[in-house]
């Protein structure tokens, strides 16, 4: 056995737990409680595994897996950033990267290099299992707006333009997820909970 590596996951696995204390700007479905980033993460891990058919291309359902689970794991250094935060960009900050660097690299060398290798191809986006893996990212807290009377638009004040921009990364990984997402949209417009400007 190896002792030094069983000590140092153990550390990495107790590091991550501060993963449940992170709150998310979003709500649970139909609920005033938000949700947390474990809970989300938990929550795309699913989705994935049961939309796969969905993607436009077969993926590693494995990878994706991986992909959204760790995700969110460099917000216990770098915090939370609202998709819809004007003052700070939500794309891969050095902030992150540092992040990233420290939590996986509490891993023996071997699993924090594949961690962050796989942190890093979902944050390029470039990839079909990234595609896929944000599409799910996008779609998730969609359905909890939409669930919620607006949720997180009605109480930020975002509007149709920027909900439409930022969900369209959607239609990378799934045009028939994004045809449905699309259509919600839509659809909120109509019900009045997300404004038209």
């Amino acid at each position: 056995m190896n002792t030094a590596n069983l000590l140092n996951q153990i550390a990495f696995i107790k590091e991550i737990d501060k993963v449940k204390y992170i709150q998310r700007k979003t709500k649970l479905f139909n609920s005033d409680r938000n949700e947390n980033d474990a809970e989300h993460s938990w929550h795309l891990a699913l989705m994935a595994i049961v939309l796969a058919e969905h993607s436009d291309e077969p993926v590693d359902i494995l990878k994706v897996v991986k992909m959204v689970l760790i995700h969110d794991i460099v917000e216990i250094d770098a915090g939370d950033t609202f998709i819809y935060d004007s003052q700070k960009n939500h794309s891969n900050t050095d902030e992150e990267r540092l992040a990233a660097n420290r939590i996986f690299g509490l891993l023996p060398k071997q699993q924090a290099d594949e961690l962050i290798a796989i942190w890093e191809e979902f944050e390029a986006g470039e990839t079909k299992e990234a595609k896929f893996a944000k599409a799910m990212d996008r779609l998730e807290p969609l359905l909890q707006n939409t669930s919620n009377n607006g949720g997180t638009w009605k109480e930020f004040d975002v509007s149709y333009k920027k909900v439409y921009e930022k969900k369209s990364v959607i239609k990378e990984g799934s045009s028939t997820l994004w045809n449905y997402a699309e259509g919600l949209i839509n659809e909120s417009v109509e019900k009045g909970i997300l404004k038209n400007e």
